[in-house]
């Protein structure tokens, strides 16, 4: 399902507009990801976060504050307050649109600011930091000696930061000072995850200890080995999302099927047929097909390859159910169908992904064209390919012919 765009508003009757990730598959709940002091909304980490998240059924929001990172203009004021007061903003918008976020997930100043705000937003059911400071004052070790006592002496300074010009205020310096952040980890009684890597050089990994420390239990933590502090390699950022996601399910309501599974299920059979490389016969009680690879591997290209395979039953499970649907609301499809591919993407995790392209025929409205397509990501076998697996693997007794 494709992202779109959300606009809230924030405090003061300013507009921010965000990035919302809907879930895949059936909705576990939603989310809002809270960037770094100096990215933005399509960082490396926000993003693969937040597909992460939504490959797991839950919907993200992520933004760019507009105290902070690249939504101000270059020598506009920074505020920590604006950042906690646009959290609480976007959560009420989400609210008011349907989609109440029960989870925080902050990186670096962004985790801070997460603990900050869910302590005064009630559906927050857990938080995720990843490389965050345990206090405000970190940041002021970001400034120059020179721009401090500019500061303390005129009011404000213009600070260079990560490249980017941020213009800093007597106020901002006060309100760090004035926000215990250990203070508010203790009150927050919410289940957290503190991940971090111990190689940090931008926010020590001590930072990490103290929060988790302060924290209360459940809390977790995970390491980040070799990453950085930006999550810059893929590999790593990779890693911290698919952490994050297996970690919200246990806060999240449990998964139900909204649809069931029409067909009774029979075992298959692969056999080869030993007629070229790769050919075998694939039955299923009286049905039998032939499965092969292209004769550009060595196959005979005489059946599917296994992946197409996989894309042929998400194939017929997504128009069965489309189907089913369409007959339950009375709904005029006269005909549908779907193509869907298979690829692997380098740098995503997992790297699989099946792209459908679905025909519907019929005098439908627009409304009734996009219920069925919403429909068509809640199909069982999609469900199953998103939510994964277990497989097992025995060996059959086979008497040996003399």
């Amino acid at each position: 399902m494709a992202g779109k765009t959300f606009t809230f508003t924030r405090d003061g009757g300013s507009q921010l507009t965000g990035h919302l990730e809907p879930p895949v598959g059936t909705p576990r709940g939603w989310a809002i990801f809270a960037h770094c002091f100096t990215c933005g909304k399509d960082s490396r980490a926000a993003v693969h976060m937040s597909r992460a998240l939504s490959r797991a059924g839950i919907g993200v929001l992520r933004f760019d504050f507009a105290g902070t990172g690249l939504s101000i203009a270059p020598g506009d004021a920074v505020s920590i307050a604006a950042d906690i007061e646009d959290l609480r903003a976007a959560a009420q918008a989400m609210t008011a649109a349907g989609m109440t976020p029960s989870l925080l997930v902050g990186h670096s100043l962004g985790g801070t600011a997460a603990i900050l705000a869910a302590a005064e937003m009630p559906d927050i059911a857990a938080v995720a930091t990843i490389g965050a400071p345990a206090d405000l004052q970190h940041i002021l070790r970001l400034f120059e000696q020179n721009d401090l006592d500019t500061i303390a002496r005129d009011g404000e300074a213009m600070v260079e930061i990560a490249g980017r010009p941020f213009l800093i205020r007597r106020s901002f310096v006060d309100a760090i000072e004035g926000i215990d952040v250990d203070k508010s980890i203790a009150a927050l009684r919410r289940p957290v995850l503190i991940m971090h890597s111990p190689l940090d050089q931008v926010v020590g990994i001590d930072h990490a200890s103290r929060i988790f420390v302060a924290s209360r239990h459940p809390k977790s933590f995970i390491s980040l080995d070799t990453a950085d502090h930006l999550l810059t390699n893929v590999d790593d950022a990779n890693y911290a999302s698919s952490m994050v996601a297996a970690w919200a399910n246990r806060y999240l309501p449990p998964l139900t099927a909204d649809l069931p599974q029409v067909e009774i299920a029979k075992g298959v059979v692969a056999t080869e047929t030993l007629t070229g490389k790769f050919q075998l016969t694939v039955r299923s009680g009286e049905h039998m097909l032939l499965a092969d690879e292209p004769a550009s591997v060595g196959g005979l290209g005489s059946g599917l390859s296994p992946y197409e395979l996989v894309s042929a039953g998400l194939a017929a499970c997504t128009v069965m159910t489309m189907r089913l649907y369409a007959e339950r609301k009375g709904f005029p499809l006269e005909r549908a169908s779907t193509t869907v591919t298979h690829e692997k993407v380098a740098g995503m995790m997992p790297p699989d992904r099946f792209t459908r392209n679905v025909v519907l025929e019929g005098p439908l409205d627009d409304e009734q064209r996009a219920r069925i397509l919403e429909i068509a990501d809640r199909c069982p076998v999609d469900l199953t390919l998103i939510r994964g697996s277990d497989v097992q693997t025995e060996l059959a007794n086979v008497s040996k012919v003399t």
